[in-house]
């Protein structure tokens, strides 16, 4: 009896006989046994650093955490002084970056993707955008500090957590826009050419159909990119934010926004300038704390993703 011979059965055939012949793919072995090794080094190189931080911080982590967590800056003793307003300012910081970074980018990406694919004009402004991207963060503070903090200081107020945030958008804009440009590219073009074959219009494929398949992707490289900007010193510092005490006096929280600011990457570092081991020790513990809110804010990137690809 004739067996019916398909493409896919001989591809499988010739698969199974390449899996049983031995060494067939050394380089392969090779390389998956690299990459593993490459990501437990960084997993490694990573634990290490946050058990130094656990370590060096531990007096303030496990006795005087709750006061450390609860009161603003002091220069009068290591002991009294806190990250409260560190915390705050950086959740303010990290707001202002999002309402201006995420909108900006995310509308860029469409517009090169879904209205300017393949112009020239696409192609140059998707190159600068990378190369921005690679610029140091340093130079944006300069930016910020010429820009927003002096020159729009009627709008931000100044030296003020809205300049801060407007700085780190700035600098998160071109990760947020190459992200949402991968992410709108990999969606197959046959499913806009499914949507336009039964009569949908330009943006009921883009609202219902693409938009919905990449927005996993999107708010992942969203997150992670203001994940970046909570770890930030050197551009709030030009900015403005304050390195020594401040106080908010009799200002609510919506007031803080245009006053003195500052934020934990700012608190650490002067932390860290301080003369006396206790002040080493704030530092540390400070630095576990941020950590821990970096790696919350990436859970919740990794938390969005797999909703958003359940759903769709």
């Amino acid at each position: 009896m004739s067996v019916l011979t398909t493409p896919s059965g001989i591809a499988t055939g010739a698969a199974d006989a390449l899996r049983r012949r031995p060494g067939a793919d050394v380089a392969g072995s090779a390389f998956k046994w690299l990459l593993i090794g490459a990501t437990l080094f960084a997993t490694g190189f990573l634990a290490v650093l946050l058990a130094v931080m656990i370590v060096d911080g531990w007096d303030v982590l496990s006795g005087n955490l709750w006061h450390f967590l609860t009161h603003g800056f002091s220069q009068r003793s290591a002991a009294e002084a806190g990250v409260w307003q560190g915390i705050l300012g950086s959740l303010q910081v990290a707001l202002v970056t999002g309402l201006f970074a995420v909108p900006t980018g995310v509308a860029t990406a469409i517009y090169l993707v879904e209205y300017a694919q393949g112009s020239r004009f696409a192609r140059i402004v998707e190159l600068n955008i990378r190369n921005l991207a690679g610029v140091p963060s340093i130079v944006y503070g300069l930016l910020g500090l010429a820009v927003f903090a002096q020159t729009l200081r009627g709008f931000s107020g100044g030296t003020t957590a809205i300049a801060g945030g407007m700085t780190l958008a700035a600098m998160v804009l071109p990760i947020v826009v190459i992200t949402s440009v991968e992410a709108l590219k990999a969606v197959p073009d046959s499913l806009r050419e499914a949507a336009y074959g039964v009569g949908a219009t330009k943006w009921e494929v883009l609202s219902r159909q693409v938009l919905p398949a990449a927005l996993s992707t999107i708010l992942t490289g969203t997150v992670l990119a203001l994940a970046r900007a909570l770890g930030e010193a050197a551009p709030l510092i030009l900015v403005g934010a304050a390195t020594g005490f401040m106080s908010f006096g009799d200002a609510n929280v919506f007031e803080t926004f245009t006053g003195p600011y500052t934020a934990l990457p700012v608190l650490i570092f002067n932390f860290a300038r301080q003369p006396g081991a206790d002040w080493g020790v704030n530092a540390a513990a400070a630095s576990v704390i941020i950590l821990v809110l970096v790696l919350a804010v990436n859970g919740l990137a990794i938390y969005l993703r797999n909703r958003f690809e359940k759903q769709w």
